[in-house]
Order: C-alpha cells, then structure tokens, then sequence
C-alpha cells in the first residue's frame, strides 16, 4: 500500500471518530487522532506558549498539508459544511495563534466541517463557541515553588499564573482580589462566572492520569454572592431538574453499556455473554474515569473497547493483583502476566 492511500484512510478514521462525538471536525482534532500531535501540547498552545504548534508535529510540512487536504476530500464527500474558526490564545491580550508559518497550512487548518445534522441555533451557538478564547487559567502547584516577579516562597498546593514564561503569584498576575470557588455545584460555578467581570480556572495536574484537572474558579467576591442568592432563589426548580437527569442519565448508561457489550461480543466471539455485560458495566460506570467513559470509549472505539477488555482478563483471569499486593512493581508484574493474556484473548476471539 503507498503512502497516499494509507494517510487517506487513517484522516478518514480519524475524522469519522471525531464526528460521532462531537458533530463536527477540527483539524487539529484529527492530528490528535493521528497521534501526531499529543492533547498536552495542543493545550499549551491553546494557552499562549509561543510557537507555531506545527513546529511540533513529527512529520514535514507537505505530509501535514497532504493529511488536511486528505480532510478537506473526506468532508466534501460525507456533505459536511466549512466553517472558518478563529484561534486565540487562552492569555489576557487574546492574541491570534498560529498554527504554521506556511500560509497554505495556515489557512486549511482554520477550516473546520460541521454535521449538516445541526440545526441554524446549534450551528451559530457551536461557531461561537470555537471562536472562543480559552480562560484564563492559574494552576496549584506540585511542589514549592517562587514568584519569578517578587520572589516570594510559594507552598505546594498555592496558585500561580504563568505568563511570557514566568510564574506569578496572584499579587503580581492581579488575580489577588478574586476568591476561590472549588468544583462541585456546576449552578453556582456557572452563574458566579457570568456574574464576575473577571473569572480564571484553577487546574491541578494530576500525575497519574497525566492531565490537568479542574478544580474549580476565581471569581470576584460580590459575584459570588449574586450567584449564592440566585441559587437560593430557585432550589426546589433544580432540585426538580437534578432528579429528571439522574433518571435520564441512567438510561443512557444502560444504553451506552448495552452497545459496548455488543462490540465487545462482536470482536471477542468467544466472549460469554456474561462476562461481555459484566465488562461494559465496570468500564462504563459513570464517574470511574475509566477506559468506557472517555471519549474513545463512548465512541466504541476498537482500541478502547479492546483495552477494557485486556484491563478485565488482568485483574480477572491472572495473578496480576496477587503480585502487586505481594509487592511486584507495576510493569514488571504486567510483564509476567503478558502471555496470560494473550492466551485469553485469542480464545476469546475465536467464535
């Protein structure tokens, strides 16, 4: 198989994926699904770190315009419809970010294809929202740490805001006067930031999941309060609502987990019925963080299914928890039990 034809089908996959989750394709989306870029990189860029994010791709300019061009065919023929986004960064001038220096590049990586499946509303809400600037975002640090600016000592845990390279306590970012709302009551959250003339997300790095997580907002003190009574006000109302969602969310996990069984019966015809059910509730339940509820999960990704499955066979089928509590490191015990569940798979993958 040539090149071209393989790049083409792996834009397409890559695309198709994207669009059952979201009902529209970026490119920078597909170059995560590629792997040629990681989400980590593309959030710092998003952020403000200077430099092209082309510069971080592993191939060369002609093979990036070749992938987003191989886009561009994809969408055209599933009748998708071109929408131009504008890329800012998550810092306080909003400046535009560029993605490459190569004009061409430049342009075709602005155009992003939405599902004719939206409607007008939908469509206008969603071209806003990609037009969006990212929020401003302070972190809690790891570990101790100092202002670059005044040089006081900053514990583990404190926030700082990085800007042009250098980190700021919130006296020098001039974030001191806001204070700290922690993530819990979306409601609250989301009616003290409309109300804040200015508001930040405060992230955490969470070292084993290997991804920032949000932690809650800085908002302005008088905001807060707005919102305090406003949600005082219609309680019972959300109360209400609240109840309705968890009675419609748990159909949809029974769904979701319904069709996760099926693919995992599809592509392991060995596997019990049983054990497929069993399989597609754990990884799927809401919340877990695991392997069913991300993103590549709830698509029924082949990857991701599959890799629900090889997380059940670990700790079901081999002495994988056993060497652990016995004190095996992770890898090396991962290691030993390999060939068990290889043997596993391939009977299960045999109708």
């Amino acid at each position: 198989m040539s090149e071209q034809p393989k790049l083409r089908r792996r834009v397409a996959e890559a695309a198709e994926a994207v669009l059952r989750k979201q009902k529209f394709v970026a490119p920078v989306d597909v170059l995560v699904g590629l792997r040629w870029l990681p989400a980590a990189a593309v959030e710092d860029w998003r952020r403000g770190r200077p430099g092209a994010l082309a510069d971080r791709l592993p191939v060369d300019t002609a093979k990036a315009l070749a992938a987003l061009e191989h886009l561009s065919d994809w969408a055209r023929e599933r009748g998708l419809q071109a929408s131009e986004a504008t890329y800012l960064a998550g810092t306080r001038d909003r400046r535009p970010l560029v993605f490459a220096e190569n004009e061409a590049l430049q342009r075709i990586f602005r155009i992003h294809w939405v599902s004719t499946d939206l409607s007008d509303k939908q469509r206008e809400k969603l071209e806003a929202r990609q037009n969006q600037a990212p929020d401003l975002v302070v972190m809690m640090s790891l570990n101790d740490s100092a202002c670059d600016s005044c040089g006081i000592q900053l514990p583990a845990s404190e926030f700082h805001y990085e800007e042009e390279g250098r980190w700021l306590c919130l006296s020098c970012a001039d974030f001191d006067h806001l204070v700290f709302l922690p993530s819990g009551n979306a409601a609250l959250s989301r009616r003290a930031k409309k109300e804040s003339t200015l508001a930040v997300l405060v992230t955490r790095f969470n070292k084993r999941r290997k991804r920032f997580e949000r932690q809650g907002i800085l908002v302005e003190e008088a905001a807060l309060e707005r919102a305090e009574a406003q949600c005082l006000a219609d309680e019972d109302v959300r109360a209400r609502r609240r109840e309705r969602d968890a009675v419609r969310r748990a159909a949809q996990d029974v769904e979701f987990q319904a069709a996760m069984a099926a693919e995992i019966r599809r592509l392991f015809p060995g596997c019990a019925q049983e054990r497929a059910q069993a399989i597609a509730a754990h990884a799927g339940t809401r919340g877990s963080g695991r392997v069913g509820r991300s993103a590549a999960g709830r698509a029924l990704d082949e990857e991701a299914v599959r890799l629900a499955v090889i997380a059940s066979i670990r700790h079901e089928d081999t002495d994988y928890d056993a060497m652990l509590m016995a004190g095996v490191p992770r890898a090396e015990a991962r290691e030993r039990i390999r060939g068990d569940i290889d043997r596993v798979l391939a009977r299960w993958e045999t109708p």
